[in-house]
């Protein structure tokens, strides 16, 4: 039985899955880089231990540091989280190879389902719907414009070896071919060591569908429904809901069966997620498969009432699942909000920097899966999320507003967020509406962007500010003169703060 598990991570999901460890009465043991000494992951966990320098390659990605920890604090096991070697079958292999249970798939089925092409192939053979294209690497350049012109414009040209939108580019006019497949394959080789790519047929008005499934080592294999993931930015997700409501109860049965027979396929054990291309007409096609823990499992959870990591780790205990597929079903609607450290304002630009403040949203149905504090710097070498801000509600209506409520109440100075972005979103007619699809950022822009004009609160503020700078210059000038003089100020001010609007 595992009585340790080391989180070869950092961050919010470090402390999602420590939580659940203290819960199962486990150890865990926290790892850290130089930037993150002051992490509150270090401070939750039982034990923690330096893994080296801040750039995460050299730390969080660095195999033999992480294997060399467990050993040391006598962890049974280890839990990759998401992002970092989550994916790596390498990683899988060698805590096999050392004795340490390796809390996901083995490296066999990661090798598979990680290889966009492999598992393309492995999916028409169980009879999966899988968008139209190639089932063979392409590294030549006219190779890859020979099958664009045969399957016919537009086209996606995707990485091989690739994930999270790196090594992709859609491409819709002919003079554009070439570039595209140079730009994927430069970016591929920088990402991923591999400039190979494969090309699929671009589905026009895209909707992001996957499915949570859970895997036994004794061959059981269910699936928790379905979670809409079609808000994304820069083929990034921002929010995801479940249910989708794009969804009938008939297709959410038949794609259920389907992600099933697909994990079954390769003999997959633990927690992954089968992606899914779904049409306006609800044409649905495999995508690919993420071999982990998923960034917005939080709603599932929420929704179905099933605590995944807890699941994940008693599959890691060889241990059968302990729910049934006719006993799951979808309670409620629930909402994530992913929280940046970004700018709107600079095209999401990252703003790392000190939290001076930060006020956490409360309430009924509110869960927030977060990692920083008061004084914490977010550091400028890992993704920049912050945190993650879930809700639920009985129906999708109550928890859009709940979900306002939340953002509202949420305040973070020190550093740029995307909150108010994501106020923004909640809003929009089309995402209230639920008639949305992967294009909907881009649909909505303006109305995203758009600032309202500074009124009269705009305008108090303003001279507020402009009378604080005024007296704090006088008082300096006071102390390097010696003059008492004060009177004027207010009218100084008001001509001050006349001349600027903002």
């Amino acid at each position: 039985m595992i009585r340790k598990i080391l989180v070869a991570n950092r961050g919010e999901i470090a402390i999602r899955v420590m939580r659940t460890c203290r819960e199962m009465d486990i150890l865990s043991v926290a790892v850290f880089s130089d930037a993150d000494r002051t992490s509150m992951h270090v401070r939750y966990a039982d034990e923690a231990y330096h893994i080296g320098p801040s750039p995460s390659v050299e730390s969080y990605l660095n195999i033999d540091r992480i294997i060399d920890v467990a050993k040391r604090s006598g962890a049974d096991a280890i839990h990759p989280g998401y992002g970092f070697l989550s994916e790596n079958a390498q990683f899988s292999r060698r805590c096999r190879e050392e004795g340490i249970i390796f809390i996901g798939p083995g490296p066999e089925a990661i090798s598979t389902m990680g290889d966009k092409i492999t598992a393309r192939k492995t999916m028409i053979q169980a009879g999966i719907p899988v968008v139209p294209g190639t089932t063979e690497k392409i590294t030549a350049e006219n190779r890859a414009v020979g099958i664009i012109r045969e399957i016919g414009l537009p086209v996606i040209i995707k990485a091989s070896a690739g994930g999270g939108g790196k090594g992709m580019r859609l491409v819709h006019r002919e003079e554009d071919i070439l570039s595209a497949i140079r730009a994927a394959k430069s970016e591929a080789m920088a990402a991923f060591g591999d400039d190979s790519v494969y090309i699929e047929k671009y589905i026009s008005s895209p909707h992001h569908i996957e499915f949570q499934i859970l895997a036994d080592n004794h061959g059981n294999v269910i699936h928790l429904f379905e979670r809409e993931c079609s808000i994304q930015r820069r083929h990034q997700k921002v929010i995801e809901e479940t249910p989708s409501p794009l969804m009938t109860p008939e297709v959410r049965e038949e794609m259920g069966k389907h992600a099933v027979a697909a994990a079954k396929e390769v003999n997959y054990s633990g927690a992954g997620t089968i992606e899914f291309i779904v049409d306006d007409h609800l044409n649905y096609f495999f995508l690919e498969m993420n071999t982990r823990l998923q960034v917005e499992h939080p709603i599932t959870e929420r929704v179905v009432g099933v605590d995944l990591v807890r699941e994940q780790i008693h599959i890691a205990n060889n241990q059968p699942l302990t729910y049934r597929q006719e006993e799951l079903y979808q309670n409620g609607h629930a909402i994530e909000c992913r929280i940046y450290a970004e700018d709107p304002d600079r095209d999401f630009m990252p703003s790392p920097g000190l939290i001076q403040h930060i006020t956490e949203p409360l309430g009924f149905g509110v869960r927030h899966d977060g990692y920083v504090y008061e004084g914490f710097e977010i550091p400028i070498y890992y993704d920049p999320l912050i945190s993650k801000l879930i809700v639920w509600g009985k129906n999708r209506t109550e928890t859009i507003q709940r979900m306002k409520r939340a953002l509202y109440a949420y305040k973070i100075t020190g550093v740029k967020t995307t909150i108010k972005f994501l106020e923004k979103i909640m809003n929009a007619p089309d995402f209230v509406s639920g008639n949305y699809n992967t294009h909907f950022i881009e649909k909505n822009w303006d109305f995203l962007t758009d600032r309202e004009k500074c009124l009269g609160d705009c305008m108090a503020v303003a001279i507020i500010a402009a009378y604080y700078d005024y007296m704090e210059r006088m008082k300096a000038a006071q102390e390097k003169t010696g003059t008492g003089r004060t009177t004027g100020s207010w009218k100084f001010c008001g001509r001050k703060a006349g001349m600027s609007r903002y």
